[in-house]
């Protein structure tokens, strides 16, 4: 982690976020802590078919709710992430890591972005009450008329009511 000049270290934190959670935002919060610059990239992933929020949705979500912080930014990429870090000159890939299965996959992406990309990725544990959620989990009990408030910030929560709104006609 060389950082710029001014010894200035910038990390991305990349994903989906469809929807962001409040495990994702408590990483926000740790890497910015420990980072003075913080990109948070959605990632347009065509292995996840038919996402429940459109890309734009996403970034607007996040925006909001990373305000809070002044030294994040959003930004999104399709591609190779290795390709996305060099392009914005990152020096460091942020990854949560929930349970022990994250970490065998999350390992190898680690190793084929330092292959590529000579940035190393730091994995920052989930805070134990985040351990269990996942995007797709919330959007399973959501739409299944489960509480999820909780787990989401209320402006993610507002949005998952918009849209389930627009689709079922109930709220």
């Amino acid at each position: 982690m060389n950082g710029r000049p001014d010894g200035r270290v910038h990390a991305v934190y990349p994903g989906s976020f469809d929807p962001p959670t409040n495990g994702h935002l408590d990483v926000v919060a740790r890497a910015s802590a420990v980072f003075p610059i913080v990109t948070v990239a959605v990632v347009v992933n065509p292995q996840k078919r038919d996402p429940y929020f459109s890309l734009e949705e996403r970034e607007t979500m996040l925006r909001a709710c990373v305000e809070p912080f002044g030294n994040v930014r959003v930004a999104n990429f399709r591609g190779l992430l290795a390709d996305f870090v060099k392009r914005i000159d990152a020096d460091v890939i942020v990854k949560g890591l929930r349970v022990v299965s994250d970490f065998e996959s999350e390992m190898a992406f680690a190793h084929m972005n330092r292959a590529l990309s000579s940035v190393d990725t730091m994995f920052l544990m989930s805070d134990s009450a985040y351990s269990f959620v996942s995007s797709s989990l919330i959007k399973e009990v959501f739409l299944q008329g489960g509480d999820v408030a909780k787990y989401v910030p209320q402006v993610v929560l507002e949005f998952m009511e918009a849209k389930r709104l627009a689709h079922t006609g109930r709220k």
